[in-house]
C-alpha cells in the first residue's frame, strides 16, 4: 500500500497506512486526507514515510496535512541518502502516561545532513499530567521526563514555523549538531511547568535562533558545555527563567563553551534575565566570548547575572569556589525594568576570578520600595561605560 519515492516526492502518510480509504483525492503522490478525523495513531506510517524519504536519492518531503492525530515515541534516522523535510501542518499529540516511553524523548532526529523541519503545525507533549505528578523541583534524583523534540548530530538543518507545546520535560534539545537553524519556532508551556526549557544545547557549533518566541517553566535558552557559535536574534522570552549559560563544573571533563551571542531579544516577566552560571567545588572548565546586546527587559527579576554559586537543592558545598573560568563577556545596551532591586549582579569565582567583563549602557528602571536600582560585583572589575543607571560596581 506503499508509495515509491520520486524526485521531489512528497509522502503522505496516510498514503502509507490503512487510512487510504478517508482519501478524498490524489494527484501526483499526494493524498488529501484534509477530511480524515484524526483518530487514528500514525506512528507506523510516519516511519514507514520517513524510510521510504530517507532512502530516495532525491530530495523528498513527508506531509503530515492538518488535522490532529496521535503519535508515539518515534525516531527518525539517517542518514539520508538526499536531503530531506518533514513539513508537519497537523496537531501531533504525545501519549498523557510518561510510562509510555522508553527513554528521553518523544520525538526524534539523528544523524541527518540537509534536514528541514518546516510547517504550521504544533508538537503537544500533553504535559500537564506528567507536571502535577513530578517531584523533579525538589528531588534531583526523580524520574527524567521525555522531551518534546531531539535532534541528534544534525548537519545543515532548518527547523522553522513549527510549534512546541506543554512538553513534559524540555521541548528541544539539541547534541552534537552542526550548522542548525531555528527560524520563527515558538515553544509555549505553562510558567509554573517544571523543566519545561525551551531550547537547551550542548556540544554543538554553528547553531541560530532567530524571530522566535519561548515562555515556558524554566529556561527558555540553556547552553550546556561544548557550545560554540550559537547567535541568538530577535527572541522572545517570557515567562520562564531567561537565557542562560550554564549551568557548567558540574559534571568532570566538561567542553569549553565559546562564542555565544545574544542579540535584540526582549525577555518579559521571567525569573532571570541574561545569565551565566557555574557550580561551586565541584569541576573544572572555561567560558569565554560571550556577548550580550541590545536587550529589552520587562519586569524581568535579576536581569543581568553571573552566578559562580549555583547550587540548587544544596547539592554541593560553598566553602569552595567554582573552578570555571569565566573571560571576555560583555553586556552592552541592557535597558527596561527590573522586578528587583539588584538589576546586576556578577558574582564571580573567588579562585579563578573573572576577566575581561564589560557593562555598558545598562538602563535598568527598579520603581519597587527597595530602589533604588544597584548593582553587585564580587572577585570582577568590570569596565563601565556610557550609561549606568544602578551604582555599585
Amino acid at each position: 500500500m506503499g508509495l515509491k519515492v520520486v524526485s521531489s516526492a512528497i509522502i503522505s502518510f496516510s498514503l502509507l497506512l490503512l487510512l487510504a480509504s478517508t482519501a478524498k483525492a490524489q494527484s501526483n503522490g499526494v493524498l488529501d486526507v484534509t477530511k480524515y478525523d484524526g483518530k487514528e495513531d500514525i506512528t507506523e506510517a510516519l516511519n514507514n514515510a520517513w524510510k521510504d524519504a530517507c532512502a530516495s536519492t532525491n530530495p523528498s518531503k513527508v506531509l503530515i496535512p492538518s488535522g490532529t492525530y496521535s503519535l508515539r515515541q518515534v525516531t527518525l534516522a539517517g542518514p539520508c541518502k538526499a536531503a530531506i523535510e518533514l513539513q508537519v501542518d497537523g496537531i501531533l499529540k504525545a501519549p498523557v502516561n510518561p510510562d509510555q516511553f522508553s527513554g528521553g524523548s518523544w520525538v526524534d532526529f539523528r544523524h541527518v545532513d540537509q534536514l528541514t523541519l518546516s510547517g504550521s503545525g504544533t508538537f503537544d507533549g500533553q504535559g500537564n499530567v506528567a507536571w502535577s505528578k513530578s517531584t523533579c523541583n525538589k528531588d534531583k534524583n526523580c524520574e527524567g521526563l521525555p522531551m518534546n523534540i531531539r535532534f541528534d548530530f544534525i548537519t545543515n538543518g532548518l527547523v522553522r514555523d513549527i510549534t512546541t507545546r506543554d512538553s513534559k520535560n524540555f521541548h528541544v534539545n539539541v547534541l552534537g549538531c552542526k550548522n542548525l537553524t531555528f527560524q520563527h519556532f515558538t515553544m509555549t508551556a505553562p510558567g509554573e511547568s517544571i523543566n519545561t526549557d525551551g531550547i537547551h544545547i550542548g556540544q554543538s557549533t554553528g547553531i541560530y535562533i532567530i524571530d522566535s518566541n519561548i515562555g515556558t517553566g524554566d529556561d527558555c535558552i540553556s547552553v550546556g558545555d561544548g557550545t560554540e557559535e550559537l547567535h541568538v536574534t530577535g527572541v522572545t522570552c517570557g515567562p520562564g527563567h531567561g537565557i542562560s549559560v550554564g549551568s557548567l563544573g558540574r559534571y568532570p571533563n566538561e567542553k569549553p563553551v565559546s562564542g555565544i551571542f545574544v542579540k535584540n531579544c526582549t525577555i518579559s516577566n521571567t525569573a532571570n534575565g541574561v545569565r551565566i552560571k557555574s557550580w561551586p567545588d565541584l569541576y573544572g572548565g572555561a567560558a569565554s566570548n560571550m556577548h550580550f546586546e541590545d536587550i529589552v527587559m520587562n519586569n524581568v527579576q535579576n536581569p543581568v547575572v553571573v552566578d559562580q554559586e549555583y547550587c540548587p537543592w544544596n547539592q554541593c558545598s560553598l566553602k569552595s569556589p567554582s573552578k570555571v573560568k569565566i573571560s571576555d563577556v560583555s553586556f552592552k545596551n541592557i535597558r527596561g525594568t527590573s522586578a528587583t532591586p539588584v538589576v546586576v549582579k556578577l558574582a564571580c569565582s573567588g579562585g579563578i576570578p573573572c576577566e575581561k567583563v564589560e557593562l555598558a549602557d545598562i538602563n535598568l528602571v527598579y520603581s519597587g520600595s527597595e530602589g533604588p536600582a544597584k548593582s553587585q560585583c564580587s572577585n570582577v572589575k568590570p569596565t563601565i561605560s556610557g550609561i549606568m543607571s544602578a551604582s555599585g560596581c
